[in-house]
């Protein structure tokens, strides 16, 4: 706990075998007082590798239902065990387990109620071997997203968050997609409800092992977040209403 508030990390796994145990070795557990995988029905020995590590809650999907069902399961799973920060961390060792503490205490001394990890603050991105087309698009689509939605974040893409509870309460999420735009859907709506969003740089490493989708889905998820940009502005000025943006 920091703050007495209760630190559930969560992690949103599919074929995570080769990089879960050295993602979890570095989570601080003598911080965070819970952590959850959900297996989004993995091909290979995920599940079983969780078992080893002893990590003890362990949720299995019976069939793959995509990144973004994952998290609401994550979501969900956190919340129902009364977490008061929840932290969202790829168990593809992608981002650093060390932030965690730094992330936490922004939200437990209620400075920030939403902290992300940003790979573009400092040179993380490129440094850590994120390919250039990816960075570049990176870049373009957070730049029409500032716009769009009238902040100032230095990336929408980031894996790595970590929320207050009463963002996750506040917030429609389990009315997103299930797929890859569930990320940006979520900080649409986050900022359409009006909470601030800190950053902190965090380092990135991508290897072999490293999840990542490929150019066609890529060039799809690209297009999913331009209209959800787009909707949000409609409903900001409200010309159109979406779910999304209505109360639970």
């Amino acid at each position: 706990m920091i703050n007495n508030q209760k630190i559930v990390v969560v992690l949103p796994a599919f074929n995570a075998e080769k990089t879960l145990e050295k993602t979890y070795r570095e989570i601080p557990l003598d911080l965070v007082d819970e952590v959850i995988l959900v297996d989004d029905k993995s091909n290979d020995k995920t599940v079983q590798k969780a078992q080893e590590l002893g990590i003890r809650h362990i949720v299995l999907h019976s069939e793959n239902q995509g990144y973004g069902a994952n998290q609401k399961t994550c979501y969900r799973e956190a919340l129902s065990l009364n977490a008061d920060i929840i932290v969202m961390l790829h168990p593809d060792y992608q981002y650093s387990p060390q932030l965690i503490p730094s992330m936490a205490y922004i939200i437990a001394h209620t400075i920030y109620p939403v902290v992300l990890g940003s790979r573009i603050l400092g040179r993380g991105a490129l440094k850590g071997g994120m390919p250039l087309y990816k960075y570049f698009f990176n870049r373009v689509l957070t730049l029409v997203q500032n716009i769009l939605i009238g902040a100032k974040l230095s990336e929408y893409h980031t894996g790595y968050r970590a929320f207050s509870r009463s963002v996750l309460e506040n917030v429609n999420f389990i009315a997103n997609s299930n797929d890859f735009v569930f990320d940006n859907q979520l900080l649409a709506q986050i900022h359409f409800a009006g909470y601030e969003i800190a950053e902190i740089t965090c380092p990135t490493k991508y290897d072999k092992d490293s999840s990542s989708i490929n150019f066609k889905d890529s060039f799809r998820y690209g297009l999913g977040v331009l209209k959800t940009s787009v909707q949000f502005l409609l409903e900001k000025t409200g010309f159109f209403h979406f779910k999304i943006f209505q109360q639970h």
